[in-house]
């Protein structure tokens, strides 16, 4: 006899991990980030690095903004019109640990046979950053199977 995961009976319709997906889950938003993050601030400046067409980056920095990750600062070149460059807020530096853990699964699965293009390096001590998992008490999460989903307040039954 087989049962059915527990999961069965929740509700997806407030899942924040969907919800996070509707803002995050497009090809080029971690894209846009990561150059945001490595101080690729401006619209022709990210154009010109990562080859994205015009329409899809403006798309994707006007997502962003209207979702309150990046805001707009207004910049002029001499001699030229207003432009804007984009800054992360405090929600936009909240995704950080997600760009550690996407660029930590690339390097393990993707990377060249040279290495990671990148590392994150702690600007105190010069050592690579590493993501990882503890749980509230303080113990260190060592594999996938130490965790376990269980129902949480906002939980909604299916």
């Amino acid at each position: 006899m087989t049962t059915s995961p527990p999961a069965l009976a929740w509700s997806t319709a407030n899942c924040t991990v969907g919800r996070a997906m509707d803002v995050l889950g497009e090809r080029w938003t971690f894209v846009v980030l990561r150059e945001v993050f490595n101080g690729v601030r401006r619209f022709d400046d990210m154009r010109r690095h990562v080859g994205i067409p015009r329409q899809v980056l403006t798309g994707r920095l006007g997502l962003l903004v209207d979702q309150g990750i990046l805001r707009r600062e207004p910049y002029r070149e001499p001699g030229q019109r207003e432009r804007h460059e984009y800054r992360l807020t405090e929600k936009g530096f909240d995704l950080y640990p997600v760009l550690v853990a996407v660029r930590a699964w690339g390097d393990r699965y993707l990377a060249d046979p040279e290495g990671s293009p990148v590392e994150f390096e702690h600007v105190g001590c010069g050592e690579e950053v590493d993501l990882v998992l503890r749980c509230r008490a303080g113990h260190e999460v060592t594999g996938q199977r130490d965790v376990a989903t269980r129902p949480g307040p906002g939980i909604r039954p299916a």
